[in-house]
């Protein structure tokens, strides 16, 4: 194994933990700038109004994006175990 096996490796690590982790972050931004919109709005600025609609979205968002994260760690764990097996 030599440099740049290590960092392809590294590169496809960190790519998969940006597309396991986007549904999960896009939905929270999504929320937490809806409810700043809303607050703005109507000026109440209760503190504890973003957080339960934000956990319940991404509860739900990691809920229903289970299959797709789990394909992306499942297609990396493949990967590096075919490297592992061909000896990079």
């Amino acid at each position: 194994m030599n440099e740049a096996d290590a960092l392809e490796i590294v590169q496809f690590a960190i790519w998969t933990v940006i597309t396991a982790s986007a549904p999960a972050v896009i939905v929270a931004m999504v929320v937490g700038v809806t409810i700043a919109f809303l607050q703005a709005l109507t000026q109440v600025q209760e503190i504890t109004l973003t957080f339960v609609p934000k956990i319940v979205a991404i509860l739900l968002a990691v809920a229903l994006s289970g299959p797709f994260v789990g394909a992306q760690i499942s297609t990396f764990t493949t990967v590096v175990f075919q490297r592992i097996e061909r000896g990079f």
